[in-house]
């Protein structure tokens, strides 16, 4: 499959590029930076809120994968890139995108446990921007008719892959902590195996024995 991944020089993203190669698929790395895109990757030079740097990056692609993640400078960089790429992707054919959205973006439908919910609106309060950056985004995919997935993680972590990943459509997580492997290969799980489309799940790194 041809993947396009938008924040692939990020922390995240870099794991994501490593696991979709490994699984055989072909990245285009969508970079503002190209000495910093990740190899064995085509390079597209430009901002994901760029719509002729979109278009370069869709060329040819079967599917995006999104790793971008929340940014204190950018407080609407996730709304104003969907506002963008929702009408490239209608453009180029493409109809699949996975991202990553936050724990304390809340859904129609969600069961979140009683710590999940006064975690969200603490976040609402200490984050208030990115929570609504992310809200805004999720309510903008949800007006397309992409098919579309929001990746809901809490707290990411840094350390090796687990392969212990807990995740519902709905009822928030045990664990309160993801790591960056993990949530690189959930995200390329969702893709290969078509998982949650027009649905933002939760994610976590399950403890021991969950």
């Amino acid at each position: 499959m041809n993947v396009t991944v938008l924040g692939a020089s990020g922390r995240t993203g870099r794991l994501l590029v490593q696991e979709l190669l490994r699984r055989g698929h072909r990245v285009t790395a969508l970079v503002r930076e190209p000495s910093r895109a990740p190899e064995g990757t085509r390079v597209v030079v430009g901002d994901s809120r760029d719509g002729e740097a979109l278009r370069a990056a869709l060329a040819g692609a079967d599917a995006v994968v999104s790793a971008l993640g929340p940014s204190g400078k950018d407080a609407g960089l996730h709304r104003e890139t969907v506002a963008q790429l929702a009408p490239a992707l209608r453009a180029a054919g493409v109809n699949r995108y996975v991202g990553v959205s936050g724990a304390g973006v809340t859904a129609a439908g969600d069961r979140k446990r009683l710590r999940d919910r006064a975690i969200s609106t603490a976040m609402g309060w200490i984050a208030a921007s990115m929570v609504a950056d992310k809200a805004a985004e999720l309510a903008a995919w949800q007006d397309t008719g992409a098919e579309w997935t929001l990746v809901r993680p809490p707290r990411l972590l840094e350390g090796p892959a687990t392969g212990r990943v807990e995740h519902d459509a709905h009822v928030s997580t045990r664990s309160t902590g993801m790591r960056r492997a993990d949530l690189a290969v959930f995200l390329a799980d969702v893709l290969d195996q078509g998982l949650y489309v027009r649905q933002a799940p939760f994610a976590a790194t399950a403890g021991r024995g969950s």
